[in-house]
């Protein structure tokens, strides 16, 4: 411990050098560390399938501007630390025009503009139903990716994040203006080699986006669904993956990592039946989503394998 004395002296000056003396004996303050990193949250929405047209079966896409205006002004309030949407973000008329198609898309890109953070796309097979890749993501691109890229990753603090593009046919071959068939999607091997790569060098854990689901066969699923899993699984590091398309939503778990399917946006008319959530993950890799309006709230975490 550091002594302090004082001199028994009168003059006032030789008296306020003292006490200034003092003072400096006092203990200085405790620099205590940081606070522990805080979890990261994000708000997610899928299958918008805006379009400024006549409603279809269970479809009002007119109503997807309003639905995903309150999506938006909703995160904007919760602050979460970006936004993103897992596909099928615009729709397209009976017999396309692509001036229209692209009028659409620019539409509903800037309600998204008006978060107040990151916001980032997934394709779905509907957002190049009549476009190409480099027209979407053109107009509706991610921040720091370059738009020619369709797949990417990005880190929020102690998570890592892969955003996977399944809108390839089977010879490998991107969607482009219709060349395609819905149910003939896949992740073709140049990006099961990033994937790879990705997990192998993440000192992360990951969490994994796309459109097509993951946790299946048949229509709905990418086609190489199995070997996309079995990377996923090899590497030990994601908690979950995240996906659309199917706009009834589902959660299934499959050795160890929860594949969750949100309800789209899309589906019924009225705010009462929109769908989207906040997700939060936890410092230990817990996940809470907390659903609004229709979409479900839900805890999860990956299991050991």
């Amino acid at each position: 411990m550091r002594r302090c004395s004082v001199w028994k002296i009168a003059p006032p000056l030789i008296l306020a050098l003292a006490l200034a003396f003092l003072a400096s004996c006092a203990p200085s303050k405790v620099q205590l560390p940081g606070p522990a990193p805080a979890s990261v949250r994000f708000g997610v929405a899928t299958d918008v399938h805006y379009a400024d047209i006549e409603p279809r079966g269970t479809r009002p896409y007119r109503e997807s501007l309003a639905k995903f205006k309150e999506f938006v002004s909703v995160m904007n309030k919760e602050k979460p630390d970006f936004l993103i949407e897992l596909g099928d973000f615009k729709d397209q008329d009976d017999k396309p025009v692509e001036a229209k198609t692209l009028s659409y898309l620019r539409r509903i890109e800037s309600a998204y503009a008006k978060f107040k953070g990151p916001r980032y796309h997934a394709l779905g097979n509907h957002d190049v139903d009549s476009l190409s890749k480099a027209q979407f993501l053109g107009m509706a691109g991610n921040p720091g990716v370059p738009p020619e890229w369709s797949f990417f990753r990005f880190d929020v603090r102690g998570v890592r994040f892969l955003v996977l593009d399944a809108d390839f046919s089977v010879d490998g071959e991107p969607y482009d203006h219709g060349k395609y068939a819905w149910a003939d999607c896949n992740v073709p091997a140049a990006e099961l080699d990033w994937l790879r790569s990705e997990l192998v060098a993440s000192p992360k854990p990951v969490i994994v986006f796309l459109h097509q689901q993951l946790d299946g066969q048949g229509d709905y699923y990418v086609k190489n669904a199995a070997v996309v899993r079995a990377i996923l699984e090899r590497s030990g590091k994601v908690l979950a993956v995240f996906q659309g398309h199917r706009h009834e939503g589902a959660l299934t778990k499959i050795k160890g990592i929860p594949y969750v399917t949100f309800k789209g946006m899309i589906e019924g008319s009225g705010p009462e039946n929109n769908a989207y959530a906040l997700v939060e993950v936890g410092l230990k890799g817990d996940i809470t989503i907390k659903g609004f309006r229709k979409a479900d709230s839900l805890r999860i975490g990956k299991e050991p394998s």
